[in-house]
């Protein structure tokens, strides 16, 4: 009998995963995750402990205690027996009972962005990876494969999503290209996407943009399943796929890890399916839900202007209902909704949650990420729109020009840290960078480098940069910046930078990081002087009348006063004379007042110890 995964035996027994895993653990059975696999000692125990013919184990997917729940009342052939069975029906209500207590953790506060309580919904998933590995071919065979035609002839409509059907559960798919959307959308605060595919190619390995889509993934905080396309490739190696997962800190399940593969062969159709699977369990997992009646939230994925219809939006339906007619507000863009269009081209009456669809109507093409809300008039939906606008204009207005010094002390300041996005013109010179950098990281400061790659400076630099909690600035060094991602970061106050000599970009990194560090000082001795007389001032205070034995006083020095040999008082002179002149600086062998701040207590033959505290250069 072939070995089968933890997930597909919960499937056969009816069980959820993560239940079917905890009774598992409980039997001794100790699996890393719901794609491990049973032996076929293991499945045997397994199917005689919960229940089910190995032979036909789909027979009864419900567990054991229902069936022997329900065998009486079949056998039943008196009215003394059926008596006898409804008396015994209720004997299960405990177990049914402690069963429904799990509910009551749906309706605890929502964690990051995922709802708890409400009606399960959608899926929302991403395809990011390397050029050329497969993302395209796998979205196109799910839609071939798993899309229904609609009443246009299943002719695709280009709306920048789609909606997939699996075993009954829908799966809604991003296919905006590259990380355009996915980092878009986080760059204006919006989480849309609840799974990610991360697509590598099996005769490949992981890339460049690879790392790049690993990086946006993470800083979104979403789960990742690695699909390893291509295995069908004569040079394709699975293992090394699995090795270089490992060094980006994605340790396979197979490995004992938590991350998700799945092996395919898109082009043949091979491993969709198992795709599609993992992508229902790991959505089981995280418990996605929404209120079909709550308040209208969408987030725009995708929008242009059609020379014949005019403006034109993709929104996926966060929470609420969606309707024909609806007033919206879209960043600064704004209408009544003419029709709603889904990828089929077929034109629906309303959109509920994890839904996307197209929007006609509005005045403008909203920015990609911008959130959707519904309001009750238009002059409302203007007001709002304008209001907007205007804010927009004063933002820009009021940008004034910093130097890119002042960028990086800023950021030091304000967040605790300097954060990094860098970028080289090849490998060997990234790693000088980085080399460079890490010279400058010390204890007290937090210096992170979210992302690195080889190549110009893009757009999907700066949106990642933008959608990251921190204030990120960009780093070049020997590259370009093209204009695209110029005006994108100008846009959105990004700072971005490129050197062409190393030691200047490791000396302003080092400059912002002195800026961050708690200052630290040494002291510096000036001179010393002697109490000959005080002199007490109403209002004042003591003025000790002194000579300066050796060296100098100035105005902003320190002092420390001694008596026969014993600190009696140390902090700042608050006042300097020369006869009845302010004095900055009194020499050697001349006399002077000295007011002391916050100290009156001064006598006769007291000596002052003038110095001065010089930060100490830490870098």
């Amino acid at each position: 009998m072939a070995r089968k995964q933890v997930f597909k035996v919960a499937k056969e027994l009816g069980y959820s995963a993560g239940e079917f895993l905890e009774q598992l653990n409980e039997l001794g059975i100790e699996k890393s995750g719901n794609f491990a696999v049973l032996e076929d000692e293991e499945y045997d125990l397994v199917m005689e402990m919960f229940g089910n013919d190995e032979e036909s184990p789909k027979a009864e997917p419900t567990p054991k205690k229902s069936q022997e729940t329900a065998e009486p009342a079949a056998e039943a052939e008196s009215s003394d027996e059926a008596a006898t069975a409804t008396a015994t029906a209720p004997e299960p209500q405990p177990a049914t009972a402690d069963v429904d207590e799990p509910e009551k953790t749906e309706e605890a506060p929502a964690q990051g962005t995922k709802a708890k309580t409400g009606e399960p919904r959608p899926p929302i998933v991403a395809v990011l990876g390397h050029v050329d590995h497969g993302k395209t071919t796998i979205l196109d065979k799910i839609r071939k494969t798993h899309v229904t035609e609609g009443e246009a002839g299943g002719i695709t409509q280009t709306i920048g999503a789609y909606q997939a059907e699996h075993n009954g559960q829908k799966i809604t798919f991003i296919d905006t290209p590259g990380h355009r959307a996915f980092t878009g959308m986080r760059a204006r605060g919006a989480q849309v996407t609840d799974i990610v595919i991360l697509v590598v190619a099996a005769d490949d390995g992981i890339m460049e943009q690879t790392r790049e889509a690993i990086n946006h993934a993470r800083q979104a905080g979403v789960p990742m399943i690695v699909a390893i396309n291509k295995v069908d490739k004569p040079n394709a190696d699975v293992n090394k796929v699995m090795q270089d997962l490992t060094q980006e800190n994605l340790l396979p399940e197979d490995y004992g890890g938590d991350t998700i593969t799945v092996q395919m062969a898109a082009l043949k159709g091979e491993g969709i399916d198992d795709l599609l699977d993992m992508i229902s369990l790991v959505a089981e997992m995280e418990e996605l839900r929404a209120d079909p009646t709550a308040d209208l939230a969408g987030v725009v994925i995708e929008s242009h202007i059609d020379p014949f219809r005019g403006p034109l939006a993709t929104v996926i339906v966060k929470e609420g209902t969606l309707r024909e007619r609806d007033i919206v507000v879209a960043g600064m863009a704004q209408g009544r909704v003419k029709a709603l269009l889904d990828d089929q081209g077929n034109r629906l009456q309303d959109a509920g949650p994890g839904t996307p669809v197209q929007i006609m109507g509005l005045s403008d093409a909203p920015q990609v990420g911008i959130g959707l809300e519904r309001v009750k008039k238009g002059s409302e939906a203007k007001k709002i729109a304008e209001g907007r606008e205007q804010e927009a204009r004063q933002q820009r207005l009021q940008r004034k020009e910093r130097t890119w010094d002042d960028i990086l002390a800023e950021a030091a300041k304000t967040q605790g840290k300097v954060t990094l996005i860098l970028k080289a013109d090849t490998i060997g010179g990234l790693e000088a960078v980085e080399g460079e950098i890490a010279q400058q990281e010390i204890d007290e400061v937090d210096l992170e480098i979210i992302h690195k790659g080889v190549g110009d400076i893009n757009e999907s630099d700066v949106l990642l940069a933008a959608s990251s909690e921190d204030d990120v600035s960009i780093v070049g060094f020997q590259v370009d910046i093209d204009k695209k991602a110029r005006d994108m970061a100008e846009h959105e106050g990004i700072t971005a930078r490129n050197y062409d000599i190393i030691y200047e970009l490791a000396d302003d990194v080092r400059k912002a990081l002195r800026g961050l560090m708690e200052p630290e000082f040494k002291e510096v001795k000036l001179g010393e002087a002697e109490v000959r007389e005080t002199f007490g001032i109403p209002k004042v205070g003591t003025v000790a009348g002194c000579f300066v034995r050796d060296g100098r006083v100035t105005r902003d020095a320190q002092v420390r006063v001694t008596r026969d040999g014993r600190k009696i008082h140390e902090g700042p002179i608050a006042n300097l004379k020369r006869f009845q002149q302010d004095a900055r600086e009194v020499g050697k062998d001349k006399e002077c007042g000295i007011r002391i701040q916050g100290f009156d207590e001064v006598e006769v033959g007291d000596v002052l110890e003038i110095y001065a505290l010089e930060e100490v250069e830490r870098l």
